[in-house]
C-alpha cells in the first residue's frame, strides 16, 4: 500500500481540493457585499441571473469529477500520457457545452430571468443584463471544470489552487472597481466575473501545453466521457428538482419559514463542500489503485475516507450546536425566522455525520467508474425519501420538519445505498469507461 493511500495521503489531497471547492462560493460572497450596496435592485438581478449561471455550472460539474475517475485509472496504470489525453478530451468537451451554455443564455437570457425573477420588471431585466455578460465566460468556466478533472487525476492538486486563487483574486480586486469608481454597476460584476474565468482556464489550457499532449478531438474517448457524463448529469438534475421543490414548499409556508429554510440550505451547502474534500481525494487514490490493479488498496482507501469523513461529520455537528446562538444572528434578527431557523438546526446539525460519510464513499465509487450505480441510488433516494416528504410537508402541514426530514431520510438512503455497494466487491471491477 502507497503512503498516499492512508490517512496523510487523504489529507494531502482533501486540503487543495477545499480550497479550489470553497474559492468559487467564498468569491460569490464577496460580489454580493459589493453588488448589495448598489440597492436592491441589482442585488435581486445578481441573484437571478447569478443563480442561472450557476445552475448551468453545477448540471455541468460532471466536467471535473468524471475527468477525474478517468484520468486517474489512466495515472495509476503508469500512463500519464493518456492521462492527459483525458484532460485533452474533456477541453474539447467544455468547449462544446460551453458554447451551448452561452447561446442558450443569450437566446433565452429575457424568458428565463423573468421566470425566475416572478415576471417582468426592474429584477428581471438587471438578470438579463447580468446574464448576457456573465454567460460569456460559460466555455471558459467549464474548461476550468475540465482542468481540474485530469489534474486532480495526476494527483496535482496544488496547480488547480493556484490557477483557482489567481482568477478569483483578479475578480476580487477588479469586481468593486468596475462596480463603483468605473461607474458600470452591476455590468462591472458580471465583466470582473469574465476576467477573473478567462484568466483561469487561461492557466489550465497552458497546463496542458506544457505536456505537449495531441490536440486532435477523438470522438471515441469523447463518447466515453458522454457516458459517465450522462449519469452524473441526470443525477445533478434530479437532486436541483429537489431541492427546487422543497423551496417551494418551504415559501407556501410562510416567509419565516422560507428564510429559515435558505439560511439552513446555504450552510448545508457550504458544509458539503468541506465534506466533499474527501469525495475527490477517493476520487483520485480509488482510481490510482485500481488502476494499478490494487483493489485491496482501494477498499483500504475506503475505509480511511469514511472513518475522516464521519470525524469531520461529528466535529462540524457539534460545532453546529454549540455556536447555534452565536451563528443565528450573523443571517437574521427577525425572531421569527431565528425561531423556525432553531427547529432546522437540529435536522441539519444532526446529518452531518451521516452526510460525511455519503460523501466520502460518492467519491469512491466515482473513482471506480461505478457512476451508474452512483447515479440510480441519488436518484431513488430522492424519489422515495426527499421529494415525497417535502411534497406532503404542505397539505398535511408538516412545514419545515418535513422538509428537513425528507432531507435526511434522502441522506440516509444514500448512505444504506453507498455501504452496501462498498461492502461487496461489484465496484471494483466496474467499468472504467476509459478508451482512446
Amino acid at each position: 500500500m502507497t503512503e498516499r493511500s492512508g490517512g496523510p495521503g487523504v489529507l494531502a489531497l482533501a486540503a487543495p481540493a477545499l480550497v479550489v471547492l470553497a474559492a468559487e462560493p467564498l468569491y460569490l460572497l464577496v460580489d454580493t457585499a459589493v453588488v448589495g450596496n448598489l440597492g436592491t435592485v441589482p442585488l435581486g438581478g445578481l441573484a437571478v441571473g447569478g443563480g442561472l449561471l450557476a445552475w448551468a455550472a453545477a448540471l455541468l460539474n460532471f466536467l471535473a469529477y468524471g475527468t477525474t475517475a478517468r484520468a486517474a485509472r489512466r495515472a495509476g496504470a503508469g500512463d500519464r500520457p493518456g492521462a492527459v489525453a483525458e484532460g485533452v478530451q474533456a477541453t474539447w468537451l467544455a468547449l462544446v457545452l460551453g458554447f451551448g451554455v452561452l447561446l442558450l443564455f443569450q437566446v433565452l437570457a429575457g424568458p428565463l430571468t423573468r421566470l425566475l425573477a416572478g415576471g417582468p420588471g426592474p429584477v428581471a431585466a438587471a438578470g438579463e443584463e447580468w446574464l448576457r455578460i456573465a454567460s460569456l465566460g460559460a466555455p471558459l468556466l467549464l474548461i476550468s471544470l475540465a482542468g481540474n478533472g485530469w489534474l486532480r487525476g495526476v494527483q496535482e492538486l496544488r496547480r488547480p489552487v493556484r490557477f483557482v486563487l489567481a482568477g478569483s483574486l483578479l475578480s476580487l480586486v477588479l469586481c468593486p472597481l468596475l462596480v463603483y469608481p468605473a461607474g458600470l454597476g452591476l455590468v462591472g460584476s458580471a465583466v470582473a466575473n469574465v476576467a477573473g474565468q478567462t484568466l483561469t482556464a487561461a492557466l489550465f489550457v497552458r497546463a496542458l501545453v506544457r505536456e505537449d499532449a495531441a490536440w486532435r478531438p477523438r470522438p471515441a474517448a469523447l463518447r466515453n466521457q458522454l457516458v459517465i457524463g450522462r449519469d452524473l448529469l441526470l443525477r445533478a438534475a434530479v437532486l436541483q428538482v429537489s431541492f427546487l421543490v422543497a423551496a417551494g414548499v418551504a415559501a407556501r409556508a410562510g416567509t419565516a419559514s422560507l428564510g429559515a429554510h435558505q439560511i439552513a440550505l446555504q450552510l448545508f451547502f457550504f458544509l458539503a463542500l468541506v465534506l466533499d474534500a474527501y469525495a475527490i481525494a477517493a476520487q483520485t487514490l480509488v482510481g490510482h489503485a485500481l488502476g494499478r490493479g490494487h483493489p485491496a488498496e482501494a477498499r483500504a482507501t475506503a475505509s480511511h475516507v469514511v472513518r475522516w469523513g464521519l470525524g469531520t461529520g461529528v466535529l462540524v455537528a457539534a460545532v453546529l450546536l454549540v455556536l447555534r446562538d452565536v451563528l443565528l444572528p450573523l443571517f437574521t434578527d427577525d425572531p421569527a425566522v431565528v425561531g423556525q431557523a432553531e427547529v432546522v438546526w437540529w435536522f441539519l446539525a444532526g446529518m452531518q455525520p451521516l452526510a460525511g460519510v455519503v460523501f466520502a464513499l460518492d467519491g469512491v465509487l466515482m473513482g471506480a467508474g461505478d457512476v451508474g450505480y452512483l447515479r440510480t441510488v441519488t436518484i431513488g433516494s430522492a424519489v422515495v425519501g426527499f421529494l415525497p416528504l417535502s411534497l406532503l410537508s404542505g397539505p398535511l402541514g408538516w412545514g419545515l420538519p418535513g422538509v428537513w426530514s425528507g432531507l435526511c431520510l434522502f441522506i440516509a438512503l444514500r448512505l444504506a445505498g453507498v455501504l452496501v455497494r462498498v461492502a461487496g466487491n461489484r465496484w471494483l471491477t466496474a467499468p472504467a469507461t476509459v478508451g482512446t
